[in-house]
């Protein structure tokens, strides 16, 4: 890549971005200058892999080259740039016409209008071959870096201050953020659904807010995990998270000492409960038309049970969707688990057995028998207590075999890796919860 070579695709791009800020990307001028930046960008790549652009201080860069007369003339265009988080561009060499034309369109948005980081659109909009961000910082000057605990922990923070704003925006009869919407999940998607157990450690619990907002997080979190161990397409299980996260709206409209209450509920209080399904769907059917049909039909039908005696009660023949039946199955799972994380009274394999006793009747049989398959007895991370009285954590499950997954001992003898498939004669006692006698293990999960 030469100096000059770089230097003129420079302008012509701040020149492409400027005129589409004037006009618009439909325009004849814009669609001719896209033209010659992205001929010119394809020049610049000369058989290099990537072209990476940076602003050092006042001034742009790429590799050791630094372009001080182009700088001082494009000096407003470089504040901008910082003002929106850009400190640092990569094209990246299999970068399309498209993407850029995507890329230039979110450079003019104005700043006030935009609600998340800059490298959060490009993601969303398609784009996978241009990345932005800050420049890292000097040697020796690196953050500490975050363990993968701590950043799923920040993603699942973020994300649910995402959805409360969201779904008061619903209650309250607004437009849906439909960009913010399609943020959450695929931020699920793309972050969280391989870290369901977040909440495995201490420092975990303790922040976990026992809301209808949390709750409605995690079923999300567990739905599109399933679904993506069941073979559903990335659209088909961002559909399915959207479902999760509204599939309880309805008890948002109920009073909040009825839905906290930790005592016995009394008839009228439980049909005031109850009645969440038919709200849910009433609220969520003035906005159809951004978030389609299937949540309204999830938050109808995901208390009905598999043998239609559930609530509300029908008087016709009816057929579940079967996303109503994966919710149906994360719903009470993670409140199962919810409820273990404050009375401690759950262990997962009393979970499982909850469970399992209404297969075929609350549950697809099918389903929760791949749910468990799946998640197996002992979840990843759980601490458990084996039958000669060692401590380890469950690392893996075995899908043919739910009640042998493959444990790493940490305490009570050599440390190992151990299948409970192959090594028969070893056997899981029981679980150790996390916020008692597992507590001293937590640092080795």
């Amino acid at each position: 890549m030469g100096f000059e070579s770089t230097e003129l695709f420079l302008k012509i791009f701040i020149s492409s971005w400027q005129t589409a800020r004037i006009y618009n990307i439909e325009h004849r001028l814009f669609l001719e200058s896209l033209e010659k930046t992205y001929t010119r960008l394809r020049v610049v790549f000369d058989g290099e892999k990537e072209l990476v652009i940076g602003i050092l201080d006042e001034e742009l860069a790429s590799g050791e080259d630094i372009f001080f007369e182009l700088s001082r003339k494009v000096a407003k265009t470089i504040t901008y740039f910082k003002k929106l988080g850009i400190e640092r561009i990569v094209f990246h060499e299999d970068v399309s016409k498209e993407e850029l034309t995507k890329f230039i369109s979110f450079l003019i948005i104005p700043i006030d209008e935009i609600k998340h980081t800059p490298q959060e659109y490009l993601s969303f909009s398609g784009i996978k071959n241009i990345e932005v961000g800050k420049i890292k910082a000097a040697d020796g000057d690196f953050p500490e870096e975050e363990t993968k605990e701590e950043t799923e922990f920040k993603h699942y923070q973020d994300s649910l201050k995402k959805l409360s704003n969201l779904l008061d925006g619903v209650l309250n009869n607004n437009t849906v953020d439909d960009l913010n919407l399609k943020f959450i999940t695929n931020d699920i998607m793309d972050n969280l659904k391989d870290g369901y157990q977040i909440f495995s450690k201490l420092k975990e619990v303790k922040s976990y807010d026992m809301t209808t907002f949390t709750h409605l997080l995690n079923v999300s979190i567990l739905a599109i995990y399933f679904a993506h161990k069941l073979s559903f397409s990335r659209d088909d299980c961002l559909d399915i998270g959207v479902a999760g996260l509204f599939h309880d709206i309805g008890k948002l409209y109920i009073a909040k000492k009825i839905i906290q209450k930790k005592g016995k509920l009394d008839e009228g209080e439980f049909d005031k409960i109850k009645s969440h399904t038919v709200l849910g769907a009433e609220i969520l059917l003035s906005h159809i038309d951004v978030l389609s049909i299937l949540p309204v039909v999830v938050a109808f039908e995901h208390h009905l049970q598999y043998n239609l005696e559930g609530y509300p009660k029908l008087f016709f023949p009816h057929k579940i969707n079967v996303v109503s039946s994966i919710i149906a199955i994360c719903d009470v799972y993670d409140a199962l688990i919810q409820r273990r994380s404050y009375k401690r009274d759950y262990s997962p394999e009393t979970i499982y057995e909850i469970m399992i006793k209404d297969k075929g009747r609350r549950f697809d049989p099918k389903l929760l028998d791949v749910f468990f398959k799946i998640m197996g007895v002992w979840p990843q991370r759980t601490i458990v207590r084996l039958e000669d009285g060692r401590i380890a954590i469950v690392k893996q499950e075995n899908e043919d075999d739910i009640f042998s997954p493959i444990v790493e001992v940490v305490d009570g003898g050599p440390k190992e890796l151990v299948d409970l498939k192959i090594r028969k004669e070893v056997k899981i006692k029981q679980s150790l919860n996390p916020l008692t006698e597992g507590k001293k293990y937590l640092d080795l999960i």
